[in-house]
């Protein structure tokens, strides 16, 4: 069983963050284990743990998450991975992360994992996609029980430093009609560009496939610009540092005035989504610029000039968190209302990879289930 999800109230209101219909657009499979799950699986596989406390274990996770640092923020992985390597794990992994979404008011979510990092186990390729998508629908099938609902897509993932990512894109091409929806990319940002990876990028563009990609995270602009141009991406996976192309011209006792580049007003002006994370990018340091605090992190700045913001959580367990806290940081950071939060909600439905139809459903999903909030809540 699921840990009851932490409740967020919406400042003066009775309306929970966690009641409010939600997207996730940005959310690690293998960042997003329930503590006692690792506890029970690593004991079985003999895997060392620096706490078999799960309340001390997710201490440790957040903590060492906590570095300033992309890659050693990567490096919490290697426990969560390694627990992850039989078909049965990674089916229990998927499906309680299915339940764990729903019980934080997600009505659909995309779940990115790299298939490659999960093989050591003899799985196939294929038969790690499979496992993952039979989780998935377990899960799927548990929150329709419950009287709830939530639909899932897979977003498969190749990593930035191997070589596989043409094998992952074809992998993801082949499950199409198997609850892959789109096409990601991750790992250490700095010196492994989109372009090292224009084959899979060529063969996913002529298959009509989508991307999003990292960057804009461990980063600067120039990994943004290749994954726009070398990636074809369709979404930025956090994007945040586009707010470096743009510059504070003046400011008054009324307003501050900016200027965006070419790159930033591109990003703009074609509604290029940005699967922004606030605790995450502070916790790799990816805001440093702007400061070390949430109220200092650049996503008001970018909601303010009008880009696609989305707010999502990158990996629940290292960060501790949930969509519904990051909402409620925001809120205390920004002073959001709940107009705010409905806007960011559409802007995921609308960045989903699913048909437009479904985008539109999901919209409506959205906005009916945030006016029935409200008229209860008067």
């Amino acid at each position: 069983m699921s840990t009851p999800a932490e409740e967020y109230l919406v400042p003066g209101s009775t309306i929970s963050f966690n009641s409010l219909p939600k997207v996730s657009l940005h959310d690690h499979l293998d960042g997003g284990l329930r503590p006692a799950t690792i506890v029970e699986l690593a004991k079985r596989i003999g895997l060392e743990l620096p706490s078999t406390d799960p309340l001390e274990l997710g201490d440790w996770f957040e903590d060492s998450a906590d570095s300033g640092s992309l890659p050693a923020y990567l490096a919490t992985f290697d426990i969560t991975i390694a627990v992850m390597q039989s078909r049965e794990n990674l089916v229990r992994v998927a499906r309680e992360y299915v339940t764990d979404l729903a019980d934080d008011g997600v009505i659909y979510g995309e779940v990115r994992w790299a298939p490659e990092q999960h093989l050591t186990g003899g799985l196939s390729l294929d038969e790690v996609v499979e496992a993952v998508q039979e989780g998935i629908e377990i899960g799927t099938d548990d929150v329709r029980a419950s009287g709830r609902s939530i639909r899932i897509g897979q977003l498969v993932t190749a990593m930035r430093h191997t070589d596989r990512s043409l094998e992952i894109a074809e992998l993801a091409v082949r499950h199409r009609e198997n609850g892959v929806v789109g096409f990601d990319i991750a790992g250490a940002e700095a010196g492994y560009p989109a372009s090292k990876h224009l084959a899979a990028f060529d063969y996913l563009a002529k298959n009509y496939f989508p991307t999003t990609v990292h960057a804009g995270e461990g980063d600067g602009l120039e990994s943004i610009r290749g994954a726009l141009f070398d990636g074809r991406a369709l979404r930025l996976g956090h994007g945040v540092r586009i707010a470096e192309d743009i510059e504070n011209e003046r400011q008054d006792d009324e307003a501050t005035y900016v200027s965006l580049g070419l790159l930033a007003q591109w990003v703009k002006d074609r509604e290029i989504t940005l699967e922004l994370s606030p605790s995450s990018n502070l916790q790799t340091g990816a805001v440093a610029a702007w400061g070390d605090e949430l109220v200092d992190h650049p996503f008001d700045l970018l909601y303010q000039l009008g880009f696609q913001v989305t707010v999502n959580t990158d990996n629940r367990l290292m960060s501790n968190t949930s969509i519904s806290r990051e909402l409620a940081l925001l809120t205390d950071a920004f002073d959001y209302e709940l107009a705010d939060h409905e806007v960011f909600q559409l802007n995921a439905a609308a960045a989903t990879f699913l048909p437009v139809e479904d985008r539109e459903d999901l919209a409506d999903a959205i906005s009916d289930g945030f006016e029935a909030l409200q008229a209860r809540s008067r």
